[in-house]
C-alpha cells in the first residue's frame, strides 16, 4: 500500500524555560509526520530527538524523511535505520493512526507525579502542586550550589503532604563523591529514587562512559536507596544492554526514544523491570503515542507517570492532557494530534 508522507519541522518555546544540570532548555525542536493511505485514513507522529542524551538530531531526522520523498510504502519506513530511534517512534506512531490494529488501554487511570523546579522555588511549588492533588514529586537537583541543595532537602520533604512519594533527579550532574553524599543523606529520608546520580556522554569517550557505569552499578550496590536509569537509556539498545547487566534499580523509559517501542517492552516485560515512563518534553502528538505505551504496561502497581510536565508550551495548543495527579485513558484518547499539524501550519 502507499502512503502520503508529509512532515513539518517546529521550533516551539517552553512557556518557562526548563533548568536541568544540562543547562537551561528555554525551546523544543521537533518533527511531526503525517501519513495518510489511499482510503484518506490519516496517521500522526513525533519525532522528538533529545541530542545530548545521545540520540539523533533534528537535522537527521530531516534528512532521512526528505529521502522517503513524498509517496512510500510499509517495506521502506521499516528499513529507516535503528540509529534514528526518535524517527522510527513517530513513524510507527503514525501507521497505526492509518491502520489503528492495536489495543493499548489497559487500566483506566495512572497516577501524574508532579514536576518541581530546582533552587528554592520547590517549595512554593509543592504547595500549589499538593493543592491540586498530587502526592508523587519529582525534584529537579544538580542545577545548583551541592550543598544548598542539601540543606533544601529536609525544607522539601517537611513541605510535602503527608503520605507522599519524592523523586530526585540529578540528570546526571554529580561524580561519585558527590552522589554518595546524597545517597548518604537519601538513606535516612523518604525518597522513592533517585533519578541518573552520574551520567557520561558518548561525546566523553567509551572508556568514560564505562567507568561511569561502573560508578552508577557500585552506587546502586552500596546504599539503600534505589537509582533510576533516564540519560543512560537513549533508545533500545541501551535497554537491552542494560537489562543484559543484570541492573535492579529502575528503568526510566521515554517511549519517544525507543524506535517500535512493542519488542522494547515485551523485552522490559520478560524481565520484570521497574518501569517509570517519563515525557520527552514533546507535543500532544507524541504524548498520546507515548501515554498509549505507558497505558498498556501489564503490572499490579505502576509507578506515576513522569509527564506532569503541562501546561509546557507558549502555544497551549501543542500540550498534552490537562495537568492532574491522575490521567485517565480517555483523557489520552481525546487528545488531537490533527490541531497540533494546523497549529504549525
Amino acid at each position: 500500500m502507499r502512503l502520503h508522507l508529509a512532515y513539518r519541522r517546529y521550533s516551539q518555546p517552553f512557556r518557562t524555560p526548563v533548568r536541568t544540570a544540562h543547562g537551561v532548555w528555554a525551546e523544543r525542536e521537533g518533527v511531526i509526520v503525517r501519513l495518510v493511505n489511499d482510503e484518506g485514513r490519516v496517521g500522526f507522529g513525533e519525532a522528538a530527538p533529545i541530542p545530548w542524551f545521545g540520540t539523533e538530531s533534528i537535522d537527521e531526522i530531516e534528512a532521512q524523511l526528505g529521502a522517503l520523498g513524498e509517496w512510500v510504502r510499509t517495506e521502506q519506513l521499516a528499513v529507516v535505520p535503528e540509529r534514528l530511534g526518535c524517527l522510527r517512534f513517530a513513524l510507527a506512531g503514525a501507521l497505526e493512526g492509518v491502520f489503528a490494529h492495536r489495543v493499548y488501554d489497559h487500566v483506566p487511570y495512572l497516577s501524574v507525579a508532579a514536576l518541581l523546579p530546582a533552587g528554592r522555588a520547590v517549595l512554593a511549588a509543592i504547595t500549589a502542586k499538593a493543592e491540586l492533588g498530587f502526592r508523587t514529586f519529582k525534584w529537579k537537583v544538580g542545577a545548583g550550589d551541592l550543598a544548598d541543595e542539601l540543606a533544601l532537602l529536609d525544607d522539601v520533604i517537611a513541605a510535602l503532604p503527608s503520605g507522599s512519594r519524592l523523586r530526585l533527579d540529578a540528570n546526571g550532574a554529580w561524580d561519585a563523591r558527590q552522589a554518595g553524599r546524597w545517597l548518604e543523606r537519601a538513606a535516612e529520608r523518604p525518597i522513592e529514587f533517585i533519578e541518573q546520580p552520574c551520567f557520561a556522554e558518548a561525546s566523553q569517550g567509551a572508556s568514560q562512559v564505562r567507568r561511569t557505569e561502573d560508578v552508577l552499578r557500585g552506587l546502586a550496590e552500596d546504599y539503600p536507596t534505589p537509582l533510576a536509569l533516564d540519560e543512560s537509556l537513549a533508545g533500545a539498545n541501551d535497554i537491552e544492554r542494560w537489562l543484559a547487566t543484570g541492573w535492579r534499580g529502575v528503568f526510566i523509559v521515554k517511549p519517544a526514544l525507543l524506535g517500535d517501542p512493542t519488542p522494547v517492552m515485551a523485552r522490559l516485560a520478560v524481565a520484570k523491570a521497574d518501569v517509570v515512563f517519563s515525557s520527552a518534553l514533546e507535543t500532544a502528538v507524541g504524548a498520546r503515542a507515548a501515554l498509549r505505551v505507558a497505558f498498556s504496561w501489564r503490572v499490579e502497581k505502576p509507578r506515576a507517570l513522569g509527564f506532569g510536565v503541562w501546561p509546557l508550551f507558549k502555544d497551549e495548543r501543542l500540550d498534552g492532557p490537562f495537568i492532574a495527579p491522575f490521567f485517565r485513558a480517555e483523557d489520552v484518547a481525546r487528545l488531537n494530534p490533527e490541531a497540533v499539524w494546523t497549529a504549525l501550519s
